[in-house]
């Protein structure tokens, strides 16, 4: 799992290391000794996880710091890849955003994939309602797109790069039908499109994203910051409630694939927001 060390990602190595006992957990940190510190702290208090877990460097922007994670992967067969290392908008750089949450996703997989059990393993994108958000506000062609799961990834790499050379520019963004340029929606909607092309490119996987929710993290706590607020005040809530949709694509009984989820383990919409307890998305 990538971005393993704190926030979301360690909410759910926390939830499959306390709720599914015969699973191991590849801990994927950008930074080394802060994953050891995280395992460190899961393992202060459950000493009996320590057979159980493995640190590994990988930081999903590097194709050394990836291929480096293959190496020590590549005698493993893995049951499942969670793409959970993300960005938000804070560092003002769209590029940084679309490399490390739409980028970054695929070149985990690219690499890992061959790893993982050919028959029944799963893929899970940790994905955002941003996506689904940003979809709502492009040109009705443009829509069409981030929902055409027969794109290939050489057309969803021309929209990234249509993107990148409109950073910055929401008035290009607005010309070329593509909303308003938000770097983090534009990207997690692209994620949620690599979610279907994967999906359909291995048809005997399964291949979903999700929003966790609006989740307090390291990303969100600046919203209620800067809005002299408390996280609780603007309705954020736990990493470990934002472990709900992960686990269920992880583990749940899935009819399908190429899918996104709510926060609340229900199927959503891509071009439109669905907010958690109303009816399921149906096709």
């Amino acid at each position: 799992m990538t971005g393993a060390n704190k926030g979301i990602g360690l909410a759910i190595v926390e939830a499959i290391l306390g709720q599914q006992a015969d699973t191991f957990v590849f801990l994927g940190s950008r930074d080394a000794e802060r994953g050891r510190r995280a395992a460190d702290a899961l393992m202060h208090g459950h000493p009996e996880w320590k057979a159980r877990i493995e640190v590994v460097a990988i930081d999903v922007t590097n194709d050394g710091s990836v291929a480096a994670a293959k190496e020590r992967l590549k005698n493993e067969e893995l049951y499942a890849i969670v793409n959970n290392a993300g960005i938000g908008t804070g560092s003002g750089d769209f590029r940084a955003v679309v490399e490390t949450n739409t980028l970054g996703v695929h070149r985990v997989c690219e690499a890992l994939l061959p790893l993982v059990d050919q028959e029944g393993g799963r893929v899970v994108n940790v994905t955002s309602a941003s996506g689904p958000l940003f979809v709502a506000k492009c040109s009705p062609e443009r829509q069409r797109t981030f929902l055409d799961a027969q794109t290939t990834w050489a057309q969803l790499r021309a929209l990234i790069d249509e993107g990148l050379a409109s950073a910055g520019d929401p008035a290009a963004f607005a010309a070329r039908g593509l909303g308003d340029g938000d770097a983090y929606g534009f990207s997690k909607a692209c994620a949620n499109l690599y979610t279907m092309i994967l999906a359909r490119e291995h048809p005997r996987l399964r291949v979903n994203a999700c929003t966790p929710g609006f989740i307090e993290t390291d990303m969100t706590r600046r919203h209620a910051v800067g809005q002299g607020k408390s996280a609780a005040e603007l309705g954020m809530k736990s990493p470990a409630e934002g472990a709900k949709a992960p686990m269920h694509l992880l583990f749940g009984a899935l009819e399908g694939s190429g899918r996104y989820y709510g926060s609340d383990a229900k199927r959503s919409p891509l071009d439109r927001y669905r907010a958690p307890g109303s009816p399921e998305h149906m096709e």
